[in-house]
Formats: structure tokens, sequence, C-alpha cells
């Protein structure tokens, strides 16, 4: 399963994919929107693996606040 890594001056140091740029919000705030699994993997970002959905998931599960929180700063850009 791939990993959840956080690394000082890669997208802000935010939660992110590792081996990507891919921050645990963004994949997040599509789902919120009703984005499905299918279609961030075959339409938005084919380099996507199920185990990195799966990864995200499980973090954003365990770190709820953090979520929201990043989201809400992206929010005031």
């Amino acid at each position: 399963m791939s990993q959840i890594v956080k690394t000082p001056g890669v997208v802000g140091g935010r939660a992110r994919i590792d081996g990507s740029r891919m921050p645990v919000w963004t994949i997040v705030g599509y789902w919120r929107t009703g984005m499905t699994d299918e279609r961030l993997r075959t339409e938005m970002y084919p380099w996507l693996t199920q185990d990195d959905l799966d990864a995200v998931r499980a973090y954003a599960q365990a770190h709820p606040e953090e979520i929201d929180r990043d989201i809400a700063d992206q929010e005031d850009v």
C-alpha cells in the first residue's frame, strides 16, 4: 500500500501521496464534491492507484481536523 508522507518544502509540508506532489486534501476535496474513485483514477489522475486512494482515505479518516484545516486554507487563497 502506498504511504502518505509529509516533507518540508513539498506542497507546503502537507500530507501527500508518497512519490508525488498530490496532497491528501485535494483528493478529499474531490470526494466531497461527489467524485468517485473510478473517475479520479481514469479521468482526472490516471497514475493514481486504488491503493493510493485507500491510503488517502485512511489518512483522512485518522486526521479529519488536519484535512479540514488544509482545505479551509486553500479556500482562503
